[in-house]
């Protein structure tokens, strides 16, 4: 039986059992759609818990008055899969869920039953200028929202934070380094070493930093020193930078976000290539030689922290030293992009898995049948894509959260000390209180044009767009957004797992035992086709992949 099948059997049961409460909760649904010239729009979803609630939100109030609507707005942070589930199951519709976060697979099969509309019809110039004016310009958007069927079942939402903030002409993602590395400079200096440039002279530091026992410098008992400290295949402080030196960075063993994509729009598993195998041979020389933490595999994120506030470490990864180094951070400067080991077929190489802007979804704005006037709620959700609508969607209104703008027209936002002598609160928890949940897009160009870029994140943009970029050999990415069929769905659901966890479980073994011998390699490989299903994963992800790049064109 498919997922789906199973998926919606279940819920059935579940609002067999519950929508006689729910609707006696309720009162029957509001009663008032279903209507062509319907105004009066029920409105189900989710808020964050730290939201005073949308009914007195000043930016919502004004555009409802503009578009002529009134909303009635049913919001919840907590049950709300729980809620929308019996909602569905019991058929009484509200006119449109908002930021309920459905699934690609939610999305097919809601508009397959036609619980969704098709809004193709209603993303027209006339109807909805501003939406239609960004998927004129980024059709990789309309790509991203574009069902298997080729019909739009709901109004897309994302916040495309990437180098294209910076100028770029293509906006490659934030996190396309998983992480920065960064290594004590101070204790170079006194050893009179370079800040390396290729992992044979990082090999070099790290080992006279443990030959020194550099960590005494810094108070710490003797034997205490640890060269390099990571997580493994963990979130911004894992080792995968490093293996950039023999041509490419993975991702958290994450199969999606380990997909290459070569010149000729092929796709293939970096987890199933030979530079992945030397790369896992090589560094498990360095664990061998306990140049890599020993408690990599095991440590939490605050331990690490720990390590290093102590002064202990001498090479680490994360987003930003500061965060991991405490006081001891202007001992500290970011590793370059690691080239390959010198004397090998990878010396010279730097690679990057480059990865496109964040993913757009289609799951935070749904139209269902039961509602009447489908144009007009389209309206109104096109002024949610107005750059300055969606800047205060995002962090609150004008004169209250932005309070003025600079001589370029850029908004400014209240600083921490103007909102505690204003509001009695942060500037964080002013944000929190007036966000809105829901379909938006907050593009490049916006932190050009209408409000600036955080600080910290135009610092990491800045290192991807000077360090590592120019380095890449392979400019093509596997998209974060690409769309998948029902049948597809459920071949990523039935063999996604085992093969990322295959392929944990061996990386993590060869690093700390000795990379594969040439039998437990094809063993391996082995596995990955008839157990963990590459073959048919790839047929997915190349089907959906070619299907992406049509659209887009």
């Amino acid at each position: 039986m498919k997922r789906s099948n199973v998926k919606r059997i279940m819920c059935l049961a579940l609002a067999a059992c519950l929508v006689a409460v729910c609707l006696a909760g309720c009162g029957g649904g509001s009663g008032k759609n279903g209507d062509e010239n319907q105004t009066y729009f029920s409105i189900m979803g989710g808020m964050s818990s730290l939201s005073s609630g949308y009914d007195s939100n000043p930016v919502l109030q004004q555009m409802a008055e503009d578009a002529g609507v009134e909303i009635e707005w049913d919001l919840m942070a907590d049950s709300l899969a729980e809620r929308v589930g019996v909602t569905i199951g019991g058929g009484d519709l509200p006119d449109a869920f908002i930021a309920v976060g459905f699934s690609q697979g939610d999305i097919a099969e809601y508009g397959e039953d036609e619980t969704f509309i098709d809004l193709t019809p209603y993303i027209t110039p006339e109807i909805m200028p501003n939406l239609s004016g960004i998927l004129e310009k980024h059709p990789e958007i309309r790509s991203a929202i574009t069902a298997a069927d080729g019909k739009i079942y709901g109004l897309p939402e994302g916040e495309l934070m990437g180098t294209a903030a910076l100028g770029m002409e293509d906006n490659y993602a934030i996190h396309s380094v998983p992480e920065f590395s960064m290594i004590n400079k101070t204790w170079l200096d006194e050893l009179g070493l370079p800040v390396p440039t290729n992992l044979t002279e990082l090999h070099d530091a790290l080992k006279a930093f443990k030959e020194n026992d550099m960590a005494t410098r810094n108070g710490n008992s003797a034997g205490q020193t640890i060269p390099m400290s990571t997580g493994y295949d963990q979130w911004c402080w894992g080792q995968e930078i490093f293996y950039s030196g023999f041509g490419f960075t993975n991702f958290t063993s994450d199969v999606c976000n380990d997909l290459l994509v070569d010149a000729d729009g092929n796709v293939e598993f970096v987890s199933a290539t030979q530079k992945y195998r030397d790369a896992v041979s090589y560094f498990s020389d360095w664990y061998k030689e306990e140049l890599m933490d020993l408690e990599m595999f095991s440590q939490s994120d605050s331990q690490l922290i720990a390590k290093c506030t102590q002064g202990r470490v001498g090479v680490a990864t994360w987003w930003y030293i500061e965060q991991i180094m405490g006081d001891k951070s202007d001992q500290y400067v970011y590793l370059p992009p690691m080239s390959g080991p010198v004397g090998t077929e990878y010396e010279g190489v730097m690679g990057l898995n480059l990865r496109g802007a964040p993913a757009v979804t289609a799951g935070k704005l749904n139209i269902t049948s039961a509602c009447g006037n489908p144009e007009l709620l389209c309206k109104y959700f096109d002024q949610w894509y107005d750059p300055e609508i969606v800047m205060q969607l995002q962090y609150g209104p004008i004169g209250i959260y932005f309070t003025e703008q600079d001589e370029n027209g850029m908004w400014k936002s209240i600083t921490d000390e103007e909102a505690q002598a204003k509001y009695g609160k942060t500037a964080g928890s002013l944000k929190a209180q007036y966000e809105v949940y829901g379909p938006r897009l907050v593009l490049p160009e916006y932190y050009d044009t209408v409000f600036a870029l955080e600080d910290r994140a135009k610092e990491r943009l800045q290192l991807l767009v000077d360090d590592w970029i120019p380095l890449a050999q392979n400019k093509n990415y596997y998209p974060n957004d690409v769309t998948f069929t029902q049948d597809e769905l459920d071949i990523i659901d039935r063999y996604k797992e085992s093969f990322v966890k295959l392929v944990a479980e061996k990386e993590g073994n060869w690093l700390k035992n000795g990379g594969p011998t040439d039998a437990e390699w094809d063993e391996y490989l082995t596995m990955l086709r008839d157990s963990c299903g590459m073959d048919k994963l790839l047929t997915v992800y190349q089907d959906a992949y070619t299907r992406y790049v049509n659209a887009s064109k």
